[in-house]
């Protein structure tokens, strides 16, 4: 699926960055993965399915037993900046088969500072596409392992990317190899597979065989003729939600140098239905 003005800035992107030869493209990728069975889905229990109001959902990731780490434009309308309530909102971990291994309302929706909701994906909003949800009580199961975040990602490197989709809403699916076409200003240009309900999927590099997450999926675009992926490189953008949880800040903030808190009982009628992938 097309964006509107977001191939463009993808290929200028490269055109800063350099363009990749014939052989940089010839990478490695696999095809998506459904884990439909215990077996496949052993490790990715922490990944699930975020929905909201019934009417649409998102894909986010434990990083603890009381956080999960989604794009901040899941917790938006699809086209103005009313947040949704945080009490529509749910986070079922490791759903598969339509069971999921614990489900969770959110208590407070933490966004970055610098995300600002307009409906489109542009290089000025995707390095900050990012929230922290924390749930009204921790999943504490020792079959729902929080994921642990790695910065080490750059052009090249091999990653892959576990997703809810719309037409695999009952179990997620793995992509278990692709790729970093390029970087720049805080924004990863991935060739993974993704699509509508895959937006706020993690994206995972493995490291001494234990996948990290890197990024989370932005935005979909196509660069000459391909589907590509849009995430944020994770450094910069976690350290501030981490320290906006940790001052305990409460109530919602538009302020440019706090982040924004929504919390439950924040109510907007309109609904909120797929945005971006």
């Amino acid at each position: 699926m097309r964006i509107a003005g977001l191939t463009y800035i993808l290929a200028a992107a490269l055109a800063v960055i350099g363009a990749p030869s014939s052989a940089q493209t010839n990478t490695q990728t696999t095809s998506l993965q459904e884990l439909t069975t215990g077996n496949d889905a052993r490790g990715w229990e922490a990944v699930g399915r975020l929905d909201i109001d019934g009417k649409g959902f998102c894909t986010g990731a434990l990083i603890a037993p009381d956080l999960v780490l989604t794009a901040a434009h899941c917790m938006f309308e699809k086209t103005a900046p009313a947040p949704v309530d945080t009490n529509r909102v749910s986070f079922l971990a490791g759903l598969r088969g339509g069971r999921p291994e614990a489900t969770r309302t959110i208590r407070r929706a933490i966004i970055h500072p610098s995300y600002r909701h307009t409906g489109e994906a542009t290089h000025d909003i995707v390095p900050f596409d990012v929230a922290l949800l924390q749930l009204s009580q921790p999943i504490r199961t020792s079959r729902v392992t929080p994921f642990e975040i790695s910065t080490q990602t750059s052009r090249g490197t091999q990653i892959g990317v576990v997703s809810y989709a719309q037409d695999r809403i009952e179990a997620p699916s793995l992509q278990e190899i692709c790729n970093v076409l390029g970087q720049q200003d805080g924004v990863l240009i991935m060739d993974c597979d993704v699509d509508f309900g895959a937006s706020g999927a993690p994206i995972f590099r493995t490291e001494n065989g234990v996948p990290r997450l890197v990024s989370v999926v932005s935005a979909m675009a196509e660069l000459d003729g391909a589907k590509v992926a849009l995430g944020m490189d994770l450094a910069a953008p976690i350290a501030t939600l981490r320290a906006e949880l940790d001052s305990g800040g409460t109530g919602l903030n538009s302020a440019p140098t706090t982040a924004r808190v929504l919390n439950s009982g924040q109510r907007n009628d309109t609904g909120a239905l797929f945005v971006r992938p």
